[in-house]
């Protein structure tokens, strides 16, 4: 028996505790999602087995360094968390991979994306209601942009405790864009706005586009210097796509460099969600408010494209509104998912990438308003 309990000893069982093993259910409803549903493989994968070695009673994973060892692996990579580093790189990797050509073609759509911020504002005073503090009201808040990597910008500054939490809602709600919005779209629009068909959009120059990326980066560091880096490394990114000279750091940029940040910030997250840290009443309300956030920016998106139909003669099909989140280009894609079932012949598509990429900036916009404002 004495020997059985050295034995025992030697491993790392004697260290679990409830919260861990509770936490691995949280780890298995993850991978779930991620794997069986494809509801953002990319990102909840890492958070999840990030999240299973935070529950896990590791050596050399977190650790910080002593006098006598260096500290454990994640204790070095999650630097890139809280030096902020993980987020504006993978901006970089976005603005490489997405077209601003649909949102210079129709400027106009800029608005969506502007009203789609209304489930930040929403939650944020929700969360402010329910007893959170401002800093923390305006973590959760922007979860409604629907940009997870925006969400870790503005959290890790503000309220670094709640980073898990936020994450995660951010994450597995963009994940489940398909499945939130459709309702809500349908609910706010008629048969006949749905079949609404829109103008083709015209043709953008490089030079446009290049002049487009030039222009936000000044106006929006100017605007909100808060957010520099976020803005910088989006622009410089889609400046390396549209320039057609870069090729190689483009197509860089869209793969490698955000492939391996994404497997490095999705971990990094993970490991911040330990039991005693997650399983509180908190992470409940910040996982209600996130649906909220959602909700609200969806049903204000399509609300505006109607408000838009009444003042102007060039009718907008209200679906695109939706869109006006951040989440590119799923959300853009379930706009035309849904213009198809009341026309197959109908493509909203390009038309709606226009308030998606808007989203993509009024959120950034957003996170810089509440950094100049409360940080």
């Amino acid at each position: 028996m004495t020997a059985l309990s050295e034995l025992l000893a030697l491993t790392a069982i004697p260290h679990l505790t409830w919260s861990m093993v509770a936490m691995w259910g949280v780890v298995a409803v993850l991978i779930y999602l991620a794997v069986w549903r494809d509801f953002e493989p990319l990102l909840l994968l890492p958070i999840a087995f990030g999240a299973l070695l935070a529950n896990l009673p590791t050596e050399g994973v977190v650790n910080p360094p002593t006098a006598e060892a260096a500290g454990g692996l994640y204790y070095y990579i999650s630097q890139g968390v809280h030096l902020e580093l993980f987020p504006p790189i993978i901006f970089l990797g976005v603005g490489a991979l997405t077209d601003f050509g649909p949102l210079i073609a129709n400027p106009r759509t800029l608005l969506l994306g502007g009203a789609a911020q209304a489930g930040v504002l929403v939650t944020y005073l929700g969360a402010v209601a329910l007893g959170f503090s401002p800093q923390q009201a305006a973590s959760i808040g922007i979860i409604g942009g629907a940009d997870g990597p925006t969400s870790i910008f503005l959290t890790n500054k503000l309220a670094p405790d709640l980073l898990a939490a936020v994450a995660v809602a951010a994450y597995s709600y963009m994940a489940l864009v398909p499945l939130i919005q459709p309702p809500i779209m349908r609910a706010l629009t008629t048969a006949d706005e749905r079949r609404i068909r829109m103008r083709r959009l015209r043709s953008v120059s490089r030079l446009e586009k290049v002049i487009f990326a030039l222009v936000v980066t000044v106006a929006c560091v100017l605007l909100v210097p808060a957010v520099s880096a976020l803005i910088g490394m989006l622009m410089l990114g889609n400046l390396l796509r549209e320039s057609g000279v870069t090729e190689r750091l483009s197509k860089a940029a869209q793969n490698e460099v955000i492939n391996v940040v994404t497997i490095f910030l999705g971990t990094s997250v993970g490991i911040t969600m330990t039991g005693e840290r997650f399983l509180q009443a908190e992470t409940l309300k910040i996982l209600a408010l996130g649906v909220v956030a959602f909700a609200v920016s969806t049903a204000a998106g399509v609300l505006m494209a109607k408000l838009m139909n009444l003042l102007s003669r060039e009718k907008i099909n209200p679906l695109i509104g939706s869109a006006g989140v951040s989440a590119v280009p799923m959300a853009a894609r379930v706009s035309q998912v849904e213009g198809q079932k009341a026309d197959p012949h109908n493509f909203l598509l390009m038309h709606a990438m226009g308030p998606n990429v808007a989203g993509v900036i009024g959120t950034a916009v957003a996170a810089g308003y509440f950094l100049a404002l409360l940080r």
